[in-house]
Protein backbone atom coordinates (compact mmCIF):
# COMPACT_ATOMS: atom_id res chain seq x y z
CA UNK A 1 0.00 0.00 0.00
CA UNK A 2 0.97 3.64 -0.90
CA UNK A 3 -0.59 6.35 1.01
CA UNK A 4 -0.37 9.53 -1.47
CA UNK A 5 -2.02 13.32 -0.42
CA UNK A 6 -4.21 13.98 -3.68
CA UNK A 7 -5.89 17.19 -3.70
CA UNK A 8 -5.81 17.43 -0.22
CA UNK A 9 -6.52 14.67 1.06
CA UNK A 10 -5.09 11.37 2.01
CA UNK A 11 -5.58 8.67 0.11
CA UNK A 12 -4.15 4.47 0.08
CA UNK A 13 -3.68 2.58 -2.99
CA UNK A 14 -2.61 -0.85 -4.07
CA UNK A 15 -0.14 -0.04 -6.08
CA UNK A 16 3.59 -1.85 -6.82
CA UNK A 17 6.11 1.14 -5.98
CA UNK A 18 7.28 1.37 -9.62
CA UNK A 19 3.71 1.92 -11.04
CA UNK A 20 3.37 5.36 -12.81
CA UNK A 21 1.61 7.85 -10.84
CA UNK A 22 -0.42 8.35 -13.92
CA UNK A 23 -2.38 5.19 -14.07
CA UNK A 24 -2.65 5.52 -10.31
CA UNK A 25 -4.41 8.49 -10.55
CA UNK A 26 -6.38 7.55 -13.22
CA UNK A 27 -7.51 3.67 -12.22
CA UNK A 28 -7.25 3.80 -8.79
CA UNK A 29 -8.40 6.65 -8.05
CA UNK A 30 -10.47 7.52 -10.96
CA UNK A 31 -9.48 11.09 -11.79
CA UNK A 32 -9.37 10.69 -15.20
CA UNK A 33 -8.26 14.12 -15.86
CA UNK A 34 -4.81 13.94 -16.35
CA UNK A 35 -4.38 12.12 -19.80
CA UNK A 36 -2.11 9.33 -21.07
CA UNK A 37 -0.09 11.01 -24.37
CA UNK A 38 3.20 9.45 -24.84
CA UNK A 39 3.90 7.09 -22.20
CA UNK A 40 7.75 8.82 -22.25
CA UNK A 41 7.28 12.32 -20.85
CA UNK A 42 7.21 14.16 -23.82
CA UNK A 43 3.85 15.32 -24.49
CA UNK A 44 2.93 17.27 -21.44
CA UNK A 45 -0.45 15.32 -21.81
CA UNK A 46 -0.02 13.90 -18.01
CA UNK A 47 1.50 16.67 -15.90
CA UNK A 48 0.48 17.15 -12.33
CA UNK A 49 2.17 18.99 -9.31
CA UNK A 50 3.94 17.36 -6.93
CA UNK A 51 4.70 19.96 -4.04
CA UNK A 52 3.56 22.53 -6.63
CA UNK A 53 6.24 21.65 -9.39
CA UNK A 54 5.01 20.20 -12.53
CA UNK A 55 5.62 16.68 -13.38
CA UNK A 56 4.81 13.96 -15.96
CA UNK A 57 3.15 11.54 -14.15
CA UNK A 58 3.54 8.59 -16.52
CA UNK A 59 7.32 8.89 -15.92
CA UNK A 60 6.71 9.19 -12.25
CA UNK A 61 6.59 6.15 -9.98
CA UNK A 62 3.75 6.25 -7.29
CA UNK A 63 6.73 5.75 -4.65
CA UNK A 64 7.95 9.34 -5.54
CA UNK A 65 4.77 10.65 -4.76
CA UNK A 66 4.71 9.04 -1.38
CA UNK A 67 4.79 11.86 1.24
CA UNK A 68 4.37 14.85 -1.17
CA UNK A 69 1.11 16.64 -2.16
CA UNK A 70 0.02 15.53 -5.53
CA UNK A 71 -2.42 18.24 -7.06
CA UNK A 72 -4.40 17.77 -10.24
CA UNK A 73 -6.21 19.19 -12.82
CA UNK A 74 -9.72 18.23 -10.62
CA UNK A 75 -8.31 20.90 -8.12
CA UNK A 76 -5.73 23.03 -9.65
CA UNK A 77 -9.08 25.69 -10.06
CA UNK A 78 -8.73 25.87 -5.81
CA UNK A 79 -5.38 27.80 -6.41
CA UNK A 80 -5.37 31.42 -6.97
CA UNK A 81 -2.66 30.34 -10.27
CA UNK A 82 -5.09 27.90 -10.96
CA UNK A 83 -8.26 29.60 -11.03
CA UNK A 84 -7.09 32.48 -12.65
CA UNK A 85 -5.24 30.13 -15.89
CA UNK A 86 -8.90 28.31 -16.41
CA UNK A 87 -10.54 31.63 -16.24
CA UNK A 88 -8.34 32.78 -18.82
CA UNK A 89 -8.54 29.79 -20.85
CA UNK A 90 -12.28 30.11 -21.56
CA UNK A 91 -12.31 33.93 -22.13
CA UNK A 92 -9.31 32.95 -24.62
CA UNK A 93 -11.10 29.64 -26.16
CA UNK A 94 -8.52 27.78 -25.72
CA UNK A 95 -9.36 24.18 -26.09
CA UNK A 96 -9.83 22.60 -29.56
CA UNK A 97 -9.77 19.00 -28.99
CA UNK A 98 -8.93 19.57 -25.46
CA UNK A 99 -7.03 16.31 -24.78
CA UNK A 100 -3.67 18.13 -24.12
CA UNK A 101 -5.58 20.94 -21.83
CA UNK A 102 -5.13 19.35 -18.62
CA UNK A 103 -1.17 19.17 -18.59
CA UNK A 104 -1.08 22.75 -20.52
CA UNK A 105 -3.35 24.31 -17.54
CA UNK A 106 -0.75 22.37 -14.92
CA UNK A 107 2.73 23.76 -16.47
CA UNK A 108 0.73 27.34 -17.07
CA UNK A 109 -0.55 27.27 -13.16
CA UNK A 110 2.65 26.27 -12.15
CA UNK A 111 4.49 29.23 -13.57
CA UNK A 112 1.90 31.57 -12.70
CA UNK A 113 2.52 30.25 -8.88
CA UNK A 114 5.60 31.17 -8.97
CA UNK A 115 6.19 34.25 -11.52
CA UNK A 116 3.51 36.68 -11.68
CA UNK A 117 4.56 38.40 -14.43
CA UNK A 118 6.28 36.03 -16.58
CA UNK A 119 8.07 37.29 -19.93
CA UNK A 120 7.72 35.51 -23.36
CA UNK A 121 10.44 33.40 -22.67
CA UNK A 122 9.50 32.46 -19.45
CA UNK A 123 6.65 31.22 -21.11
CA UNK A 124 8.64 29.33 -23.67
CA UNK A 125 10.65 27.51 -21.17
CA UNK A 126 7.36 26.89 -19.06
CA UNK A 127 5.68 25.89 -21.96
CA UNK A 128 8.18 23.56 -23.51
CA UNK A 129 7.43 20.02 -23.82
CA UNK A 130 3.49 20.53 -23.61
CA UNK A 131 2.25 19.89 -27.23
CA UNK A 132 -0.37 20.80 -28.74
CA UNK A 133 -1.55 19.05 -31.73
CA UNK A 134 -3.99 21.53 -32.65
CA UNK A 135 -1.75 24.14 -32.48
CA UNK A 136 -3.19 26.71 -30.11
CA UNK A 137 -0.20 27.88 -29.32
CA UNK A 138 -0.95 31.36 -29.55
CA UNK A 139 -3.81 31.00 -28.15
CA UNK A 140 -2.68 29.33 -24.84
CA UNK A 141 0.93 32.26 -24.71
CA UNK A 142 -2.26 34.69 -24.76
CA UNK A 143 -4.53 33.03 -21.77
CA UNK A 144 -1.27 32.96 -19.75
CA UNK A 145 -0.54 36.77 -20.13
CA UNK A 146 -4.28 37.18 -19.30
CA UNK A 147 -3.81 35.16 -16.17
CA UNK A 148 -0.99 37.01 -15.22
CA UNK A 149 -2.61 40.09 -15.22
CA UNK A 150 -5.67 39.27 -13.41
CA UNK A 151 -3.82 37.10 -10.82
CA UNK A 152 -1.57 40.60 -10.24
CA UNK A 153 -5.42 42.53 -9.94
CA UNK A 154 -6.53 39.67 -7.20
Amino acid sequence: MVSLVVNGKTRKVDAAPDTPLLWVLRDSLHLTGTKFGCGIALCGACTVHLDGQPVRSCSTPVSAAAGKKVTTVEAIGATPAGKAVQAAWIRHDVPQCGYCQSGQIMSASALLARNRAPTDADIDEAMSGNVCRCGTYNQIRAAIKDAAANAKRA
